[in-house]
């Protein structure tokens, strides 16, 4: 086994509690589930917003779907001058036998124009 990282990114609609709460958990299930993840295999998740977005941790979304047991840490984006506002970033480090090719990343909402050769639809 390899222990490979998923990214993902989504544009949060509002800094607020809820909107970072959702826009985390509709980020954290897509990449589970464009990759096959078991949690179990999750080693830690990072996150990291830009300075536009501190109403909550978005680590918190994790722990409300269960997840309780998995190494978290929130941080701020570097503040790039013209850099995407009000988005959310996650690098998700997980086990698996996936070759670094067939890893799906994930990119959502606004975050799409990041990375717009690996973006879903």
């Amino acid at each position: 086994m390899f222990c490979r990282g998923i990214r993902g990114a989504i544009t949060v609609s509002a800094n607020t509690k809820e909107a970072i709460i959702a826009a985390s958990k509709e980020l954290l299930q897509e990449m589970i589930k464009a990759n096959e993840v078991e949690i179990d295999d999750v080693a830690g998740i990072l996150f990291t917003t830009t300075s536009d977005i501190d109403a909550e941790f978005p680590a918190v979304a994790a722990r409300e779907l269960g997840w309780s047991h998995l190494a978290l840490l929130c941080g701020h984006e570097m503040n790039v001058p013209g850099s995407l506002p009000h988005c959310l970033r996650v690098l998700m480090l997980f086990n698996t036998e996936k070759s670094s090719e067939e890893i799906v990343h994930v990119y959502l909402e606004g975050a799409q124009a990041l990375r717009a050769d690996t973006s879903k639809d």
